[in-house]
């Protein structure tokens, strides 16, 4: 699933895009890409709308319409945006979306964004000491921090140089401040770079990611790190994989 980075590149590609543009039609093909609404409650919705800006929350897509209302949409694993060029016949431009889950209710049940001003040293030293749960578990938690996926919270650990199977309580106060500057200086790092694309990612131009290139330990199973020599271990907990370093996250 397309997490913070992903979301916010294509966000931005959507906003450059679309931002000032009138819907003018609307085609459903498949029913379940607009549920919980209807095609026609969705055409409804959207049809003659002009697009005020394109945003992003969490792993979330959210387009602004001039009647305040809001389009959101997530991509899930496959799902992506392709913004067509004008044809030979006609200067409008299409806008086509395949296989993602829309839906209206978004803000009410997550948490914090990890790059906003309100994640603070102290509301991220709440969130830790506030559970037992390993630490990957708790920055998983869409309902504490918003956005962080899977990628980005085994790169984060393993610059704060902490294992993330460990209880979220045990962290000091140190290492505390080391992961949340880990996780906003990986995930600046991976939107500079427009994302993560190991298969199907892409952006609303059909281009590719990098951060990829980048990552530390992330699918490095049974390499070497990097910063110490040590293997990159993988592990399974909540059934979930997580990677990290043997020698240098402790």
């Amino acid at each position: 699933m397309p997490e913070l980075p992903e979301a916010e590149t294509i966000a931005r590609g959507l906003n450059a895009a679309l931002a000032g543009r009138r819907v003018l039609r609307l085609r459903v093909h498949r029913e379940e890409v607009v549920e919980p609404m209807s095609p026609a409650g969705f055409r409804r919705a959207l049809g003659g709308r002009r697009i005020e800006n394109v945003g992003r929350r969490a792993k979330w897509i959210a387009a602004q319409l001039d009647n305040g209302h809001r389009w959101v949409t997530q991509l899930r694993m496959t799902g992506r945006f392709t913004w067509e060029p004008p044809s030979r016949l006609s200067s409008q431009r299409h806008l086509s979306l395949s296989d993602p889950a829309a839906w209206a209710e978004v803000d009410g049940r997550l948490g914090v964004e990890p790059l906003s001003r309100r994640f603070t040293p102290a509301r991220f030293a709440a969130i830790v000491h506030g559970s037992r749960a390993p630490i990957r578990n708790v920055l998983l938690d869409q309902n504490r921090i918003a956005g962080i996926g899977n990628i980005y919270a085994s790169e984060a650990c393993h610059v704060a140089e902490v294992d993330p199977r460990r209880p979220a309580s045990s962290l000091d106060t140190e290492e505390v401040g080391r992961l949340r500057n880990a996780i906003r200086s990986v995930l600046r790092s991976a939107v500079d770079r427009r994302g993560t694309t190991f298969s199907d990612y892409r952006d609303v131009l059909g281009g590719s990611g990098e951060f990829q290139n980048l990552l530390d330990v992330y699918g490095r199973a049974g390499e070497i790190c990097r910063r110490c020599g040590e293997q990159i271990e993988r592990a399974v907990l909540a059934g979930r994989s997580l990677f990290y370093c043997s020698g240098c996250q402790r």
